[in-house]
């Protein structure tokens, strides 16, 4: 498939523009494992079939293949693609597939997953952005009692939020934060708040990230505002919606 079969694929500037970068910014997450741990509470992993919804080039692929009865992950670009494919073979991932596909389009039979999970990717929802064709999706995919879990930033604590909030919507592909919880409640999710962190190993790391993520005139000020540091606060919000 290429875009033109896949119209609700938007290249992902940050990890499709740098992909090594990103991978920077992947190893730096969550080192306190507050939003592991919360993924885990959220939807049985194991034993289970996970997709990962948008896997980029497969980094978080790893992981779930450590306690996952099988993982799928989905991705419409077709260089992350590779990457993605790359990494199962290098790290010899045997419970691991990657296929092309998007949110809207899914290459899944109907009710043959159990858990779908998405982290920053797609499900943007604003009153422009309509995101119910790929829910719609996802639902369909996942069988009786499965769970769609979607991982998202929480515009409000931390540090990260302040720098989202400093920073225009349109740059950071962001919508408004009432709006999006708002979202999420009609469909009939539950929404979870998690605190947790970047720690990146060197400032130089951090910077780049930052950089990578935000409008120099932001990321700028906050490196000047926080030299020598090497990470920050960071709030995420999980949002979770289960079959009947």
């Amino acid at each position: 498939m290429d875009k033109t079969q896949l119209p609700d694929f938007t290249p992902a500037p940050n990890q499709a523009g740098d992909p090594g970068l990103y991978e920077i910014e992947n190893q730096a997450i969550d080192h306190e494992g507050t939003l592991w741990q919360a993924l885990r509470e959220t939807a049985e992993l194991s034993g289970h079939t996970i997709v990962d919804l948008g896997c980029g080039s497969g980094f978080w692929l790893t992981h779930y293949a450590k306690t996952a009865g099988a993982v799928i992950g989905v991705e419409p670009d077709p260089g992350l693609l590779e990457l993605a494919r790359h990494r199962v073979r290098r790290e010899e991932l045997a419970n691991v597939q990657v296929l092309h596909g998007s949110a809207e389009h899914l290459p899944l039979e109907d009710a043959s997953v159990d858990v779908i999970h998405a982290r920053f990717a797609y499900f943007f929802p604003t009153p422009t952005n309509d995101c119910l064709p790929g829910l719609c999706e996802a639902l369909r995919a996942l069988k009786p009692g499965g769970t769609l879990v979607v991982i998202d930033n929480d515009q409000t604590h931390g540090e990260f939020a302040e720098l989202l909030r400093a920073s225009d919507p349109a740059q950071t592909y962001q919508g408004s934060g009432d709006f999006i919880r708002e979202w999420w409640a009609t469909q009939g999710a539950t929404t979870l708040e998690v605190m947790s962190s970047w720690s990146f190993e060197t400032t130089a790391d951090r910077d780049a990230v930052l950089r990578l993520e935000f409008p120099a005139e932001v990321a700028d000020a906050h490196i000047a505002a926080h030299p020598g540091r090497t990470g920050l606060d960071y709030g995420y919000l999980l949002h979770s919606l289960s079959t009947a």
